[in-house]
């Protein structure tokens, strides 16, 4: 029997890697639009981040979501992205 190879991500907060189900998409649309992807399979630039507070406070003040999604990202964005986070544990 195959093992299968787990996809593993690195969190954009920590910079640790983790299996890619533990961890949050946050997508940049080819609309522009930044949003949380719950799928992970909407088309646009990913990246990913733990669902804990910490690792969002390191990626917001590292700019570590510019960074990865190559665009600003807005104040309001890191709101709703950090509401969304909060819903999600």
């Amino acid at each position: 029997m195959k093992v299968r190879k787990i996809p593993m991500r690195k969190c954009v907060g920590c910079g640790e890697l983790h299996p890619k189900k533990e961890l949050i998409r946050i997508v940049a649309l080819p609309t522009g639009e930044i949003e949380v992807d719950r799928t992970g399979k909407q088309s646009g630039r990913g990246v990913y981040i733990c669902d804990k507070e910490e690792c969002f406070k390191k990626a917001y003040e590292s700019h570590g979501l510019e960074r990865s999604l190559k665009r600003p990202v807005s104040r309001e964005v890191y709101e709703a992205l950090q509401e969304s986070l909060s819903h999600h544990e």
